[in-house]
């Protein structure tokens, strides 16, 4: 067999055997609040947790899609945060931040219906003066992480350390004015997907996530 598919290499078993190398990384750090993005970045920040000690929980983000093609992300929104757009990719698209007013709407309140879904009532822990890790499970266009690097930034926290096992190399270093530090471990040149960096890369529900925070369902 030849060609790309061939040559890959798959960098990680799945997203808890990432987390487990990024918390080798992070070994340094004690008692931080790790944030975790769901869906996949819950597998991710558990390793870390269990390591490092602290505090798990989650920072809920939603994608705002171009409207022609919604998987296509062109910004992004966190909760406490405002909505983050890709500037120059909505400009090549001749299109405004205010063009997606009913997208950036329907993703607050999906967003609202996550945050519901995951914490119910409870407020996200007291960041303020606080050690934070943003942890996810890859860095594509890094819109996502973006939007959740700068609500966590609108908190006041001491430090805030953005943790993803792997990345796209001009995102990683994008990223960079975003967070105290970055800690990737690997940014390879030839980045299509996050996906392609893991043996088993599968798609998890939000009863996934409750399962490794230790929660129930909210009632509703």
């Amino acid at each position: 067999m030849s060609g790309y598919g061939a040559l890959m290499q798959r960098l990680f078993a799945d997203r808890r055997d990432a987390g487990e190398r990024l918390a080798a990384r992070l070994a340094g750090i004690r008692d931080p609040v790790v944030l975790a993005l769901p869906r996949g970045g819950v597998e991710v920040a558990e390793p870390i947790v269990r390591r490092l000690g602290g505090v798990l929980d989650v920072l809920v983000t939603r994608k705002i899609g171009y409207p022609p093609s919604p998987e296509f992300g062109v910004g992004a929104i966190a909760e406490g945060g405002e909505p983050v757009f890709d500037l120059p990719m909505l400009h090549r698209l001749g299109m405004t931040p205010e063009d997606l007013e009913p997208q950036v709407a329907a993703e607050r309140r999906e967003l609202a219906r996550r945050v519901a879904a995951y914490r119910g009532d409870r407020p996200l822990p007291d960041l303020a003066g606080r050690e934070v890790i943003v942890a996810d499970d890859g860095l594509a266009t890094g819109v996502t992480a973006r939007a959740a690097l700068r609500a966590v930034a609108a908190a006041r926290p001491g430090r805030v350390t953005l943790a993803v096992p792997v990345g796209a190399r001009e995102t990683v270093e994008a990223m960079r004015g975003e967070a105290d530090e970055v800690v990737v471990l690997c940014a390879p040149a030839d980045f299509r997907a996050v996906g392609q960096w893991y043996e088993r890369f599968d798609q998890l529900s939000d009863a996934d996530v409750l399962a490794v925070l230790g929660r129930n369902p909210a009632p509703g």
